[in-house]
């Protein structure tokens, strides 16, 4: 199973940290944002990843060939950020035609990989209580189904999901960029084509000097 790990995002809510330093090579501990990712991935079985960079990709680039020899990592190049729909459109040729795992470079959690269903028909996400940054949610869960409420939702999409590349054919000529989550996600979500499981571990979305600070913070106590 092939795994592909969103990466091409400017990060500007974190500068000035991503003026010279792409948003996914900033630390928590030891490790950088997309380490840690290839790593937890890594601890499911997974070692096939498609990466996809723009801003500071060099340096997004030279990071991974440190991994090159653990990793199968297929690097690609976007000339601006084509957005996390756009980006996904992208790589298609290289995700092939099986099921593959979608996960956010920026996110920091505890969350345990192993709850990924590895076979869908459409769509399965990971949600997460709802963070103070995003009180209203992103979506419920009934019976096992990703459901919208009119107002607020129960959890917050943790940017980790499994995901079948037919729900992307539709959308090949999209003009770039364009979002995965109101573009692709939510009309099958309508659908009700849409599984979902809810983890209540540790997570936290790198998007600004705060909370990477928060995350931060957090492994120092586990530690």
């Amino acid at each position: 199973m092939k795994a592909m790990i969103l990466a091409a995002g400017l990060g500007k809510r974190l500068s000035p940290l991503t003026q010279q330093t792409p948003k996914p090579l900033l630390k928590v501990g030891k490790n950088s944002l997309i380490v840690d990712q290839l790593n937890k991935l890594a601890a499911i079985g997974i070692d096939d990843f498609v990466v996809n960079v723009s801003y500071l990709g060099q340096q997004l680039k030279d990071e991974l060939a440190q991994h090159s020899q653990s990793f199968n990592i297929h690097v690609i190049e976007e000339p601006f950020p084509y957005g996390t729909g756009g980006g996904l459109i992208n790589a298609m040729e290289t995700l092939g035609d099986a099921p593959f795992i979608l996960c956010n470079a920026d996110i920091f959690s505890e969350i345990d990989y192993a709850h990924l269903l590895m076979e869908t028909s459409h769509a399965h996400l990971i949600g997460v209580p709802n963070p103070p940054h995003n009180p209203e949610g992103d979506f419920s869960i009934e019976n096992e189904t990703v459901i919208i409420q009119t107002g607020r939702n129960d959890l917050t999409w943790s940017g980790l999901s499994v995901l079948h590349p037919k729900i992307m054919q539709g959308y090949i000529d999209h003009q770039k960029p364009f979002d995965i989550w109101n573009t692709i996600l939510k009309p099958l979500i309508l659908e009700s084509k849409v599984t979902g499981y809810t983890d209540s571990a540790l997570w936290i979305d790198v998007g600004t000097i705060e909370r990477l600070e928060l995350a931060r913070r957090s492994l120092k106590e586990e530690n």
